[in-house]
């Protein structure tokens, strides 16, 4: 089994910036992608940027341009800076990975960390 531990969500201004962090622990052979999630009071869970293996990143359209999601294999890390926050960015934002801990991957979710952005 693995873990994934949130770091670095908070309160903030529009216009400001925030660096999400996110690590995986445990039984782990192999990541396949890492990405956040965002879940705002009363919406569903919405991708908001993910990374897989070899590099390549997707972003949602509201976040292009403003979000950067990134990774260190090293440290089975994925991070998410974020600048320009709005205060639609406000929600609960969730870490996710697939991860082969035994002969299949499965999915992996963080405890969330709550991003508030005042106006």
């Amino acid at each position: 089994q693995a873990q994934l531990v949130e770091s670095g969500g908070g309160l903030v201004q529009a216009g400001g910036s925030l660096r999400l962090s996110c690590a995986a622990s445990g039984s782990i052979f192999n990541i396949n992608a890492m990405g956040w999630y965002r879940q705002a009071p009363g919406k569903q869970r919405d991708l908001v940027a993910a990374i897989i293996n070899g590099g390549t990143t997707h972003y949602v359209d509201s976040v292009k341009g403003r979000f950067t999601i990134s990774r260190d294999n090293a440290k089975n890390a994925v991070y998410l800076q974020m600048n320009s926050l709005k205060p639609e960015d406000t929600a609960v934002y969730y870490c996710h990975a697939l991860i082969r801990s035994g002969s299949d991957y499965s999915d992996y979710w963080g405890q969330g960390t709550q991003v508030t952005v005042s106006s």
